[in-house]
C-alpha cells in the first residue's frame, strides 16, 4: 500500500524531498549526485510496482514443481522464479529510467544550472539537463517567441531519447521473452 501510495505523489513533492534532504541537509549541494539520488526516489515506486507484478506473473506450479524434486527454497528462486520474472523486471526499470529522464521538477531542485559552459568533472557538480532547458526557454526572457525553433528542437531530442529508452525495453523484453528456458 506504501508503494502504491508512493507513485501516486506529484514530482514536485520528491523534488522538494531532494531539496531539503540531500541539497540542504546532506549537503551535497546542487549536484548530480543530488539529482540522480531524488530521482531514483521518484522512480522506485515504479520499478517495485512492475518487479512484484512480474514476480507473480510467474506460475505457482513452476515453484511447487522446482520444490517437489527437493530444491530449496532459495535455488528455486534464483534458478526458476527470478529467470522468468526478468523480462519485466527489466522492462520496469527501464520504463522508469525512461519516465526519469522527462522529469523536470527534482532535476531543477537539485541538480540543474542554467548554463554550464563545460561538461561536469565530478558527481558535486551541477549539470544541464533537457528537461530544465525547456522550462527555462518557455517561460524566461522578455521575447519567447523568439525561442520556440530552439524550444521545438529540444522538445524533439527529449521525446526522442525517451522513446529510444522505451525502444530498448520493448526490444529487451521481446528478447528475453523469445529465449526463455521453459
Amino acid at each position: 500500500m506504501g508503494i502504491n501510495c508512493l507513485a501516486g505523489v506529484p514530482s514536485v513533492v520528491f523534488g522538494l524531498f531532494g531539496l531539503g534532504f540531500f541539497v540542504i541537509f546532506l549537503k551535497f549541494g546542487s549536484s548530480i549526485l543530488s539529482g540522480s539520488l531524488t530521482l531514483g526516489f521518484l522512480i522506485l515506486p515504479t520499478i517495485i510496482g512492475a518487479s512484484e507484478e512480474a514476480l507473480k506473473s510467474v506460475p505457482q506450479t513452476f515453484r511447487e514443481a522446482s520444490l517437489s524434486l527437493g530444491v530449496s527454497k532459495w535455488q528455486t528462486t534464483y534458478r526458476i522464479v527470478l529467470p522468468n520474472a526478468m523480462p519485466g523486471i527489466l522492462t520496469g526499470s527501464i520504463l522508469g529510467i525512461g519516465r526519469a529522464a522527462g522529469e523536470t521538477a527534482p532535476i531543477m531542485f537539485t541538480a540543474a544550472a542554467y548554463f554550464t559552459a563545460k561538461l561536469p568533472g565530478s558527481i558535486f557538480d551541477e549539470v544541464m539537463a533537457l528537461p530544465y532547458h525547456i522550462y527555462v526557454l518557455a517561460t524566461a526572457g522578455t521575447n519567447i517567441e523568439a525561442t520556440r525553433p530552439i524550444q521545438f528542437g529540444t522538445v524533439l531530442v527529449l521525446v526522442a531519447v525517451v522513446l529510444g529508452i522505451d525502444l530498448i525495453a520493448i526490444i529487451i523484453r521481446s528478447y528475453m521473452r523469445r529465449n526463455k528456458r521453459w
